[in-house]
């Protein structure tokens, strides 16, 4: 990495010698949590197929009550303004806009998987970027040149546009793509794809991560990525990401060395290693009873901090292993997302509480997706409770319970994506609800 990214670094990060991967990235002072450790813009992004239309590609945000205007050369664009619009332009889109049209069309990219399309946008982006700029200039670009290749060389796909950029140059610039592109998100909702160089650089991965990537998207502005703190870091502590989702117990490792080229020695997967083979869950439900049971009453004696992030696995249930298993999780998942918002909540509620230990076990502390689950378990209590027709106030004693800990959850993480909607916002909601809502006569008091 250049000199000049280096001394860009907020004074309160280290960049230090590790003993298998490139680098460590270190906390140089108490971090609390909630902190932001870095901040970051995008290289270039490139949005869902989903999304173009719906999100400027610019900025790449969602206009609320304002309509996107669309580019008048090749009508396959959309911006907020002619401010994005013009930016755009100048940074890379007057490079592929007369091509863009045909080269979509085309068998050659219409033949690629919908991942290889994407890659090969964000290729011609990347490329279409750099030949706007002067390259031996432009740190973002000298730092995305010094990143690691992937494991495994894969011939580039055929780019959009015309550039002064060797063959060579480009299967160079692929060869960075699977191991250090990001899925950007608003919301826990993915919207595209960017590079996010000195990101990449920097922070190495854990399944029990002490901080997580959240994306900034503002007017006229290129998308930034935030680094925020999960829990309290200490000085000299490496500040690690989660590169794929933790709850990719069985597969991850397989993903690490194929996408990566590395072995992850976190307290999570040695905890899973030490313990060996995973077994399939039960099928009958009274096996699947006991499972649940067990599951959550060693959540609830495990403390505030999961085993596997502690690495300890001695003591841990045999009989547990099974909860482990990648379709136990995607069952329940199915299970409570196919009850929670037309009922039976009762069903919804139940597989919703297994899930809620579950997370607890294989997530760190404060993860985000943990108090994405409590708030759509606190809608789901909510709409129980409106629907029963006893004096029963479990179901609001649940959301209001459920409610509290996605509140501090998620305030953690912070505002994030879209300006508009968003968790914390429904958050607020739904608590005004249940403080003023009148439980008998359905009205506001």
């Amino acid at each position: 990495m250049s000199a000049s990214d280096l001394d860009s670094l907020p004074q309160t990060l280290r960049l230090k010698s590790h003993p298998s991967a490139r680098d460590r990235c270190t906390s140089a002072v108490t971090f609390s949590p909630g902190t932001i450790l870095l901040s970051v813009p995008a290289l270039v992004t490139v949005l869902l197929p989903a999304q173009k239309g719906h999100r400027c590609d610019a900025c790449n945000r969602q206009p609320q009550n304002q309509s996107l205007k669309r580019c008048t050369g090749c009508a396959s664009y959309w911006y907020c303004d002619t401010i994005c619009q013009n930016v755009h332009w100048k940074t890379q889109h007057r490079k592929m806009c007369k091509d863009y049209n045909l080269y979509y069309a085309s068998s050659r990219f219409q033949n690629l998987q919908a991942h290889e399309r994407m890659d090969a946008l964000l290729l011609s982006t990347l490329c279409a970027r750099m030949s706007q700029l002067e390259l031996g200039r432009d740190s973002s670009i000298s730092t995305f040149l010094s990143l690691l290749p992937g494991p495994i060389e894969i011939d580039p796909p055929s780019i959009c546009g015309r550039y002064s950029i060797s063959a060579d140059q480009i299967k160079s610039l692929y060869s960075r793509f699977g191991n250090n592109n990001f899925s950007m998100h608003s919301h826990f909702n993915v919207f595209g794809h960017g590079i996010f160089p000195l990101a990449s650089r920097l922070f190495n991965h854990s399944c029990m991560p002490n901080a997580a990537v959240k994306y900034i998207l503002s007017p006229s502005q290129l998308v930034r990525m935030e680094i925020v703190a999960l829990r309290q870091i200490m000085p000299d502590e490496e500040i690690c990401i989660p590169y794929i989702d933790p709850a990719l117990l069985q597969t991850r490792a397989q993903i690490f060395e194929l996408t990566y080229g590395f072995n992850c020695n976190c307290t999570s997967c040695t905890f899973l290693g030490i313990l060996g083979r995973i077994p399939d869950p039960p099928k009958n439900d009274p096996e699947l009873q006991n499972l649940t049971n067990m599951l959550e009453e060693f959540v609830r004696n495990m403390g505030e901090i999961s085993v596997l992030q502690t690495g300890q696995s001695r003591g841990f249930p045999s009989q547990l292993l099974c909860v482990f298993h990648e379709t136990f999780l995607g069952d329940l998942s199915e299970k409570f997302s196919a009850s929670s918002h037309e009922g039976p909540y009762d069903i919804a509620l139940k597989a919703g509480t297994t899930l809620t230990a579950l997370y607890r076990l294989i997530y760190p502390s404060n993860y985000p997706q943990i108090g994405i689950h409590l708030l759509e378990m606190a809608k789901t209590a909510w709409n129980q409770w409106m629907q029963a027709n006893s004096d029963d106030e479990a179901p609001k004693a649940l959301a209001l319970q459920a409610l509290t800990l996605a509140r501090g959850i998620l305030t953690v993480f912070g505002s994030e994506g879209d300006e508009h909607n968003g968790p914390l916002l429904e958050i607020q909601t739904l608590g005004h609800l249940l403080q003023r809502r009148d439980r008998h006569s359905g009205t506001e008091t």
